[in-house]
């Protein structure tokens, strides 16, 4: 009986960093659906474009470690709630953005409030359930990143055509500011995860620089780097793409583009389960055959030569970088001591945050100098290869990323 509430709190905890991470999904797809628009009325090239998204990228990925690092001393619970509250509003203020620098610095303060979520989020999951419980768990919840941007342009574009850019930000920064306060509400502070009375003063810290000298730590966050040039360029550009490559209109945008984030949330649910089930001390494999895969059915999608293959392949290119995802976060809160998981995560999230400051502005910039996408999707396929390659190095049958207290 005295498992009940605690169990409880769990799964409602759960529901709602699952829920936030929809939100935060929904918030950062808004600006890729509006481009159009928001270039249209400032009278932006590509390369712009590019700027604007990257922007965002930039502070969150500088809040990574740092978000990381207040989780675990202090705990998830107000680090998930201000910066949820923090980007909720700097989503709203996308709305009063007058030109090219209002927008970029807007879009950076914004990356800032939002990057200190994921790693705390993860941290929650540390709070909330047993080690061994850990990575199916984090897996799970990094499913709602694929669910919030499988729901975003079904939201988005009628909100967009509906009452303008401007106004749809504001509205769905109004939403996020009051999700805040649910949070509030109904997730209890449990502090330091497993370390209660005496025991959490004793407790060991997580220095930054042993985790730093881990070579484990600095090749999930290449690899993570690499298919995150994927997934943030595609989230990034596939939009535009098929509105000025393929003639599609934005009403059509937001019905094709959702599909393949739905294959992609079920690789990310399943993937640390897949990950603990099929490749214990072997998880070096499933970033390899992942990464490939990925690689290979990119290749395929950019070929493709109607809109029915490209959405099929790009649906696999999503479901199996989905498992690389799920499988470099999920890691570390295997191998982690409880007092380093936002730290180890931060940094390893770290790497796939920098890449979506890097990826959508080459792309800009290579589309701006060529006229076309061959090439950047050319960079993409590169990235792939990149991530295989470190990916080969990996010896997590053998290495640990720090020792865990008996």
């Amino acid at each position: 009986m005295s498992d009940l509430p605690k169990r409880n709190t769990g799964v409602i905890g759960f529901v709602l960093l699952y829920l936030a991470f929809c939100i935060s999904y929904i918030d950062r797809a808004a600006i890729s659906l509006a481009l159009a628009q928001i270039g249209k009325d400032f009278h932006l090239e590509a390369s712009d474009l590019g700027i604007v998204i990257s922007a965002f990228f930039l502070g969150y990925a500088v809040m990574q470690v740092p978000g990381g690092w207040l989780s675990d001393r202090f705990g998830s619970k107000y680090v998930v709630i201000i910066t949820i509250a923090m980007w909720s509003l700097f989503t709203a203020f996308t709305s009063v953005a007058w030109s090219l620098a209002s927008l970029v610095a807007i879009r950076f303060i914004f990356g800032i409030a939002e990057g200190g979520f994921p790693p705390a989020s993860i941290r929650a999951i540390a709070e909330l359930f047993r080690r061994d419980s850990r990575p199916k768990m984090s897996a799970l919840l990094l499913s709602s990143n694929y669910a919030g941007s499988m729901i975003a342009p079904m939201i988005m574009a009628p909100l967009i055509l509906w009452l303008g850019w401007r106004h749809a930000f504001n509205a769905i920064g109004g939403a996020g500011i009051l999700f805040a306060l649910v949070y509030f509400i109904f997730v209890p502070h449990t502090g330091r995860a497993g370390i209660t009375g005496s025991s959490a003063a004793t407790a060991p810290r997580a220095p930054l620089r042993e985790l730093m000298k881990n070579p484990l730590l600095w090749q999930l966050m290449l690899v993570w780097f690499g298919l995150s040039c994927v997934n943030k360029g595609l989230d990034s550009w596939m939009p535009l793409y098929l509105l000025q490559q393929r003639g599609l209109d934005l009403k059509a945008v937001g019905m094709l583009t959702p599909i393949p984030f739905f294959l992609a949330t079920i690789a990310t649910a399943i993937g640390g389960w897949v990950m603990t089930t099929f490749f214990a001390e072997r998880e070096k494999y499933l970033l390899i055959g992942s990464s490939a895969l990925t690689g290979l059915f990119l290749y395929a999608m950019y070929k493709s030569e109607t809109i029915t293959a490209l959405i099929v392949y790009q649906s696999l290119v999503y479901f199996f970088k989905s498992f690389v995802l799920a499988s470099v976060i999920a890691l570390p809160t295997k191998l982690l001591r409880d007092d380093q998981i936002g730290s180890g995560v931060g940094m390893v999230n770290l790497g796939g945050q920098s890449a979506g400051f890097v990826a959508p502005a080459v792309m800009g910039f290579i589309v701006t100098g060529t006229g076309s996408f061959d090439a950047a999707f050319g960079f993409l396929v590169a990235m792939t290869i990149m991530a295989v390659i470190v990916a080969a190095t990996i010896k997590t049958g053998r290495t640990r990323l720090a020792p865990v207290p008996a």
